[in-house]
């Protein structure tokens, strides 16, 4: 049986220094027009590694995508905050719109969008992204407003709007929105739904 050179990387040890690479690509430049080809290109490699590690383009740009938001950490501790019952739920709802529209974390953002509206329209191919993008702060969300004593069925009413909002408003900030007024709108918007819970909870 052959031994395992120590001094070797690992399978997963490799397939993240590539992942690395392209991420650092698509960041800067998109996913849009490129290819399997291009992206290995960009990554230092060849389509076949590519295949190798990842399977298909779908799931180097999901994996991409996954990658980035590493590097952005806020992006990722917007949910434990909004799980956080020992603060104020329209605080942790403004707190959680304050990380988003970060200026910081516009990079991602861009990448997002973008992933997303390619998304839209291969559905098969990015099923379960299309699944966790619909579904993973609208959870969240959704169970916050449940422990304001808010019924489930008009927790999810509220969570797909709380969640719509900041969608709407990310692109807004994207096309070179009015950042002052974007974050009014947000906060006015929370405030006004957050006013809605008590009869909501009754």
């Amino acid at each position: 049986m052959g031994m395992t050179d120590p001094s070797q990387p690992s399978h997963a040890a490799r397939r993240e220094a590539l992942l690395v690479r392209v991420v650092d690509h698509v960041l800067e430049n998109g996913i849009s027009q490129l290819t399997l080809r291009e992206l290995a290109a960009a990554a230092g490699s060849n389509n076949r590694m590519l295949l190798y590690y990842f399977g298909t383009r779908e799931n180097v740009i999901v994996a991409a995508l996954e990658g980035a938001e590493r590097r952005f950490p806020t992006m990722r501790a917007i949910i434990p905050a909004i799980d956080d019952t020992s603060i104020a739920l329209e605080q942790r709802l403004t707190d959680a719109w304050c990380t988003i529209s970060d200026p910081a974390n516009l990079p991602f953002h861009r990448l997002f969008f973008e992933i997303f509206g390619q998304a839209g329209f291969r559905r098969q191919q990015f099923t379960e992204l299309l699944g966790d993008i619909g579904t993973e702060w609208v959870t969240h969300v959704a169970k916050a407003f449940e422990h304001e004593g808010v019924d489930p069925e008009r927790s999810l009413v509220f969570a797909h709007e709380i969640v719509a909002l900041w969608r709407g408003l990310q692109a807004t900030l994207l096309s070179v929105g009015d950042a002052a007024l974007v974050d009014r709108a947000a906060r006015e918007s929370t405030a006004a739904l957050v006013g809605r819970l008590r009869p909501a909870a009754y």
